[in-house]
């Protein structure tokens, strides 16, 4: 316990001091880290449907898409232009503060969560896949669409002009000055989606050791065998999604403050199966593991831009650099998943007996 504590302590010290020593070499490093905790963010949200519950879920992007547009139509002047007795009711706009924004954002993208759900009970494998993949594409359609006949989410040009996060008239969008050391917004972002991080890697560490918890594993080994000990299947699977779901929604309101714009194209089906792979590569239904895979895939294709434009340069510009870079991202998966097959961290086996001692004969 003693190892353990030293480790979490080190491990602590190590994420408060990274930003600071990595925006001596740009924001862009500290932009990198924070993006890529939004993304361990939406990786632990699907862990819960995927890893522990064993529902194939490929269209969790639309819960991000949920809460980022949920942000930017409350901290954006769009809905005030579109409708004026909105504006004459609220002069001064409505700054939406993060301590209302997060709670709203759950709820949202939980009860979307729980509507996707409850028309898909019934469905395994394949065919989950296929309708949450449908359910996804309808989202990022139905956002691309909504200008018509009323404008409500401006349609493929997107909102912008989006408030930063505020709590308590905090600015987190504002360089913060303290002596003669400049902390940028970028910095206080990354503080603040680790902090969120922390907090929903501690709600995951106890669903995992609930009932509720172990009631999904044994849904994911065997759905008829815990049907036939008791277990009420159909709850269990709306609390996966819905819980889940919850993840994103937080995650993409987070998302929607920090980028200051958002748009349909954000919420495309390749960020979905970006998302799904990252746990499966880190590992299912592990969440040291899940935290690894995401980190690896969000700041892998950042990194490889510094790789592909000289990868560019020696074959004189007959390949483009982002074609090359997909193409490493590409080849780094498949390399892992050949060599790691149950991910780069995977969950200990439970269940199987222990190996007999061999003694050594006489």
């Amino acid at each position: 316990m003693k190892n353990k504590l030293v480790i979490f302590i080190l491990a602590a010290l190590a994420l408060l001091a990274l930003p600071l020593i990595a925006q001596q070499f740009g924001q862009g490093w500290v932009r990198i880290m924070a993006l890529a905790l939004l993304y361990v963010l939406l990786a632990l949200g699907l862990n819960i449907v995927v890893g522990y519950a064993g529902l194939l879920d490929l269209g969790y992007v639309a819960f991000y898409a949920v809460g980022a547009y949920m942000y930017a139509l409350l901290a954006s002047p769009h809905l005030f232009e579109t409708f004026e007795w909105l504006a004459q009711a609220l002069p001064n706009g409505l700054h939406t503060p993060i301590w209302l924004v997060v709670p709203l954002a759950a709820l949202l993208a939980a009860i979307a969560g729980v509507l996707l759900g409850t028309p898909v009970l019934k469905l395994r494998g394949d065919y989950l896949a296929i309708v949450t993949l449908g359910f996804g594409e309808i989202i990022r359609v139905f956002m691309n669409n909504l200008e018509h006949p009323v404008n409500i989410t401006n349609g493929p040009r997107g909102l912008d002009r989006i408030d930063s996060m505020s709590l308590f008239g905090f600015d987190f969008g504002k360089a913060k000055q303290i002596g003669d050391f400049t902390i940028p917004s970028v910095t206080l972002y990354y503080y603040l989606f680790l902090t969120l991080v922390v907090f929903s890697v501690l709600i995951c560490y106890r669903l995992e050791r609930s009932r509720i918890g172990r009631a999904w594993m044994a849904i994911r080994e065997d759905e008829i065998a815990a049907k036939a000990m008791g277990i009420n299947t159909r709850n269990m699977k709306l609390l996966a999604f819905g819980m889940g779901a919850t993840f994103g929604g937080v995650s993409g309101s987070m998302f929607a403050a920090f980028q200051g714009f958002v748009s349909p194209e954000s919420f495309s089906l390749q960020e979905s199966v970006m998302i799904v792979a990252m746990i499966v590569l880190g590992g299912l239904g592990h969440i040291p593991g899940v935290i690894l895979g995401a980190v690896m895939l969000a700041a892998l294709p950042e990194v490889l831009r510094y790789v592909a434009g000289p990868l560019q340069e020696m074959t004189g510009g007959r390949l483009d650099s982002s074609i090359l870079r997909q193409l490493l991202i590409a080849g780094a998966m498949i390399g892992i998943m050949l060599l790691r097959p149950r991910g780069l961290w995977p969950s200990p086996e439970h269940g199987k007996a222990a190996p007999s001692p061999v003694y050594p004969s006489k």
